[in-house]
């Protein structure tokens, strides 16, 4: 084929001339954004979401009572001692010995307040064993963790003059820096080690150092870009640093895979005798066209999570939004102008052997996915069957998943000592490390018939099995306002401690507290904030499956003006989450495989992660499912049968869907490595889901169904014709007659 004019219509092809034509104005329109949404956003600060958003229902109602009453909740640690035989009790001289020496120990820091001996606040286990110092650290409890260590190496000194008895320290402050300490890096290793990996990856794709580093270049100014904006948006929608990580990986990935189908595609046409000029307008017009699909409807996707009415999920979505919509607009615009300005210099810095170019006239192709897809499209009925059965044997195991916050110990496993330690607490006495906080707000506080009902309920609390006691109360006068600790009856197992609390809200409370008019006693506490989370997150789950598929439906049917692709791309995305989930729960909740991901004893999903995953995964299945069958609708306007099309879209965007993949697998597959539960879980499912997608959903099962189709993949109601017409196709070669459907349009432009 010639250089001769092509056709240019559409948004990505008008930016991408554009940028062409005005190469450094794009280039400095482009630095000039993320410097000033960096500078902007540094001079706004971050706003973060605040505990008492994080949550909702009674736990939200409680935190939001405290913070109004101006009452800042210290942190709390608290030191076991207990007899490591078994043969010494609390009332012994050396148990006493202990305990007088651990509270003067940490007193003696400075650093604490409030300490309680257990002879004067009775917490002392039933068996005598066991018995507990209780103390307050100083100063604000979000900064404890900084201030705990003189504390513990205080208590370490009186365990060493001590070797018949176990004195441990566990708190929310010794929490903290123990994580920290263990586990503060994790993220910081994985987000350092995405970008090079990413980059490795690239170069072995194009086999160019200056072609690979566009990409992620791209990516990374994206990203930068939107930490500022996440700083100015932060003042209307509170952002977390769990946000921050999602928006670096879902930036990272989609930032690389639109740039990589941009360059793929302007390397396509060069080397199949373009002129430079003509190959990035092609590309602008093509590939540009599919990054815009699929960016909207990734962003679709992420807004999702907006439905959910939780402050992190939230955060998490509008973050994930603005890196897609920030790196799809860069893809758009700036690549153009760079991919102008290099020029051939873009082949610089090649590496032997590696993604030498094709001669001129050539298509480049997968030799791999052309025997694939020979087999498949020569028995397409057999590959479908086989690759749906497949799928939904894979998908099986998603029936029987259990959804739960997962504890300490299935979170972290028995690596920490503080684990054994919260174990052994909760052993002797149950549910002490996690009491359910009640938080009674009244007009008077000190009013008789309000601490009639407060020592009535504390009576009940242990009478109606919901607790084993002590209940403690504290109170705040000038607040109007005392606050129960209520340790639960089951501990650190959350069923058997949900029934307590139950017990504790839907019959304690009533009788007692409720009895009083103008009084308010939600329930708090991490067995309590659980429930309500999960009763929230599972409130939230049809209006967010609801909008993402119909929104995601509607993009594709107004993209591709065909109720058919629309139709199967919902079906096929749905089949690749599910898929992802079912490996989820063989892994992490049956234990299938568990040990090579170090996963052994889990036996649960965190309650957070599938609502996640679908929004993630549906989002991100597009960018490979809009780019393939904009690649065959394209091939089928030139004038290629179905079946030749959908050969020719999949074999040549091969090699750019599989690097892609890689790509994010390569990336996920690295939180998979982190020592949290709940960040391997997020790992391991979106990395699978990728793989899956990328082989067997875009590989076998989508040409598949579509050579089944045959013509009525373009089907679409004469009904639906009035609909906007967003196709806006780029014909570089001539167009074919238009062949027309019976009952619905044509197919040609």
């Amino acid at each position: 084929m010639g250089n001769g004019d092509t056709r240019v219509r559409g948004i990505a092809a008008r930016a991408g001339g554009w940028s062409a034509r005005h190469r450094w104005a794009a280039v400095g329109i482009w630095v000039l954004f993320v410097v000033l949404a960096m500078g902007l956003g540094s001079a706004a600060g971050r706003v973060d979401v605040k505990d008492s958003d994080q949550m909702g229902g009674e736990t939200h109602t409680a935190a939001r009572i405290v913070e109004d009453a101006g009452i800042d909740e210290p942190a709390s640690e608290t030191v076991l001692i207990q007899a490591r035989d078994g043969k010494l009790t609390a009332t012994d001289a050396e148990f006493r010995s202990a305990v007088t020496a651990v509270v003067a120990a940490v007193e003696g820091t400075g650093e604490v307040t409030g300490v309680t001996s257990p002879y004067d606040a009775r917490t002392i286990s039933k068996d005598g064993h066991s018995a507990l110092v209780q103390f307050d650290m100083r100063g604000e409890a979000d900064t404890a963790g900084e201030r705990v260590e003189p504390v513990l190496k205080a208590v370490e000194g009186v365990q060493k003059d001590h070797g018949s008895l176990r004195i441990e320290e566990i708190g929310g402050a010794s929490m903290m820096k123990t994580f920290d300490d263990a586990f503060g890096d994790d993220f910081q290793k994985a987000e350092y080690s995405a970008v090079p990996v990413a980059l490795g990856i690239l170069l072995v794709a194009f086999g160019a150092l200056v072609a690979a580093l566009v990409p992620v270049a791209l990516a990374i100014t994206a990203i930068m870009a939107t930490m500022g904006l996440m700083g100015l948006v932060s003042h209307f929608q509170p952002m977390s640093d769990t946000a921050n990580s999602v928006m670096l990986l879902v930036g990272l990935a989609v930032g690389v895979d639109y740039c990589l189908f941009y360059l793929r595609r302007e390397r396509e046409e060069r080397a199949a005798g373009r002129d430079a000029q003509t190959a990035l307008r092609i590309a602008a017009a093509t590939s540009g066209r599919a990054i815009v699909v699929s960016g909207v409807t990734v962003c679709v996707a992420m807004a999702g999570m907006l439905f959910t009415g939780i402050a992190e999920f939230e955060a998490m979505g509008l973050a994930s939004l603005m890196v897609v919509a920030v790196a799809m607009v860069g893809s758009v615009t700036v690549l153009p102008a760079l991919l102008s300005l290099l020029g051939e210099r873009v082949e610089k810095g090649r590496v032997p052997f590696l993604g030498r170019r094709r001669p001129k006239g050539t298509q480049e192709g997968s030799r791999f996915w052309t025997a694939v897809l020979r087999r498949v499209l020569a028995r397409p009925v057999l590959a479908s069957v086989v690759a749906v059965g497949a799928l939904l044997a894979v998908a099986a195991p998603a029936v029987g998943m259990k959804t739960q916050n997962l504890t300490l110990d299935q979170e972290f496993g028995d690596s920490l000592p503080l684990v054994q330690t919260y174990n052994r607490v909760n052993d002797a006495f149950p549910g002490g490390s996690d009491p359910a906080e009640v938080v009674v707000k009244a007009d008077d506080i000190n009013a008789p018939e309000v601490r009639a009902a407060l020592a009535d309920f504390r009576e009940r609390a242990v009478s109606s099995g919901a607790s084993r006691g002590p209940v403690d109360i504290t109170m705040h006068d000038e607040q109007n306002i005392a606050l129960v600790y209520v340790p639960l009856v089951g501990g650190s197992d959350q069923d058997k401690a949900g029934e307590s609390l139950v017990k504790l809200r839907d019959e304690v409370r009533p009788a007692t507290l409720g009895k009083v008019d103008g009084v308010e006693a939600p329930i708090t506490g991490q067995v309590a904030g659980n429930k309500d989370f999960n009763d929230q997150l599972v409130g939230s789950v049809v209006p967010v499956f609801v909008f993402v598929v119909v929104f995601a439906f509607l993009l594709m049917l107004l993209s591709f003006r065909s109720l058919t692709v629309a139709i199967t791309s919902i079906v096929l995305n749905l089949l690749s989450v599910g898929a992802a989930y079912g490996i989820l729960v063989a892994v992490f909740q049956h234990g299938w495989g568990a040990s090579l991901v170090g996963a052994e004893g889990v036996g649960a999903i965190v309650t957070w992660l599938p609502l996640f995953l679908f929004v993630i995964l549906f989002g991100l299945s597009m960018d490979y499912h809009v780019f393939v069958v904009s690649r065959i609708r394209e091939a089928r306007l030139r004038g290629r049968t179905t079946r030749e099309a959908i050969q020719h879209g999949v074999v040549t965007t091969a090699g750019v869907v599989t690097s892609a993949a890689v790509i994010m697998v390569a990336v996920f597959a690295i939180f998979g490595t982190l020592s949290m539960q709940s960040m391997k879980q997020m790992g391991v499912g979106l990395a699978a889901a990728v793989l899956i997608d990328a082989t067997v959903i875009r590989g076998v099962l989508l040409p598949a169904v579509m050579a089944l189709l045959g013509e009525r993949n373009w089907y679409l109601p004469k009904w639906l014709h009035r609909l906007p017409d967003l196709t806006h196709d780029e014909s570089p070669e001539p167009v074919a007659p238009a062949v027309r459907d019976d009952e619905g349009e044509r197919v040609g432009v």
